[in-house]
């Protein structure tokens, strides 16, 4: 199959992963596409391609020649839960004229005043999605570019060492390397294709921290609530004007990180809310996990109740520290992209991938482009010219790998 129309079978499938599920994976979608995966893998003659209990998926192309390194590729199967990825009606756009493109009838529009990106991509194939759903090319153009590189690898029987591959379920809910078997996948280095535009080659991640601040508060009638009553809801706004104004995922770019209310729910006696904490410099990560336990202090010197509780959960590091030790990894996708015409582009990520976790894990892996844009919406797309050119990157990584 080629990448067009392995993209196209992949996002078919139904596979967002749900944070609040208690099981692994998360959604029994995963498990459906990965058996699918498992059987393109075992068609392309990859003898071992198998899927675990988790929903985890792995396989291996034997070595022709004689190599010190073994080399893997791995993305993950699920999407972004918050948009539905069910019943995806993909429209393929053939010599995109630079212009704006309707999607279905939904009344959404893709327009290069809203995404100057658009305009580098006239003359190519743009998939997008018909405005009813997301697309789910985060992260299946990954798995696609994965797959379709394989199978020409295999055909080719050109001189490679053993090259690994892997599939992770609920990557969008942070649990992706959880339970990834690394001394079983067998690699010195690894690569996750889950990035975005052509040429992306990241090994620099956020620090990132899930909070949750839940605020006690005292109900009483309104009528005689003075000096009694504690309105949670109340607490909790004067705990968010604590904290930076300018801090926020809206007002941020490039290096600087945030503090991010994710979610609230609250009545007069109880008020929740999620943070989502991201800086890439671990100290100015740690003075933003030091500024919320202070709001709260604050608030409970202020209020004699004490009500306002703060737990903090780190999620991931910053896989820089450990991918510079290692630095061969980037070097031989630099030389792989350049040998196709692209010229890496190295960015800081501005969330995190599977390949953060398994860094610290003990197999270092950066993260590199799928051809994808506007992931986790209804205005994602996809360039078919691009998901090939990375499919080529990919091959001739493999390929460069002594």
């Amino acid at each position: 199959m080629s990448v067009k129309e392995t993209f196209l079978d992949l996002v078919s499938y139904s596979t967002a992963s749900d944070e609040t599920s208690t099981t692994v994976p998360s959604t029994p979608g995963q498990k459906v596409l990965g058996a699918h995966i498992v059987d393109l893998m075992k068609a392309m003659g990859i003898a071992d391609a198998h899927m675990d209990d988790l929903g985890y998926v792995y396989g291996t192309i034997p070595a022709t020649a004689e190599r010190n390194t073994t080399v893997g590729f791995i993305a993950h199967m699920d999407t972004y839960g918050g948009v539905s990825g069910e019943n995806v009606n993909p429209q393929v756009i053939e010599n995109y004229d630079g212009g704006d493109i309707p999607l279905g009838t939904s009344g959404l529009t893709l327009s290069p005043s809203d995404f100057p990106a658009l305009l580098q991509q006239k003359g190519k194939t743009i998939i997008t999605t018909d405005g009813t759903t997301l697309l789910g090319g985060d992260d299946k153009a990954g798995v696609a570019e994965i797959l379709c590189a394989a199978a020409e690898i295999i055909r080719e029987n050109k001189p490679h060492g053993a090259i690994k591959l892997g599939f992770t379920p609920d990557e969008e809910i942070g649990s992706g390397a959880d339970h990834f078997d690394v001394p079983g996948f067998g690699c010195d280095f690894a690569y996750t294709v889950d990035g975005g535009f052509l040429g992306e080659l990241e090994y620099e991640n956020f620090n990132a921290a899930a909070a949750t601040v839940e605020v006690t508060g005292f109900s009483i009638h309104t009528g005689a609530a003075k000096g009694k009553m504690i309105n949670s809801m109340s607490v909790a706004m004067e705990y968010c004007s604590l904290l930076p104004k300018g801090a926020v995922p809206e007002l941020t770019e490039g290096y600087e990180g945030f503090i991010h209310l994710d979610a609230i729910q609250g009545d007069v006696e109880h008020t929740k809310m999620q943070f989502l904490i991201r800086d890439h410099d671990k100290t100015l990560f740690q003075q933003k996990k030091d500024l919320m336990e202070q709001a709260a202090a604050y608030l409970n010197v202020k209020y004699p109740s004490q009500p306002v509780k703060v737990t903090i959960k780190d999620t991931y590091s910053n896989m820089k520290e450990q991918i510079l030790p290692h630095y061969q990894v980037i070097e031989v996708m630099e030389k792989a992209m350049r040998q196709n015409g692209v010229e890496p582009i190295t960015l800081p990520i501005r969330g995190g991938t599977d390949g953060a976790r398994l860094s610290y894990m003990g197999l270092p892996c950066p993260n590199i482009c799928t051809g994808g844009a506007n992931a986790h919406g209804k205005l994602e797309y996809a360039v078919l010219e691009d998901m090939e050119a990375i499919k080529e990157i990919i091959k001739t990584a493999a390929y460069l790998v002594e």
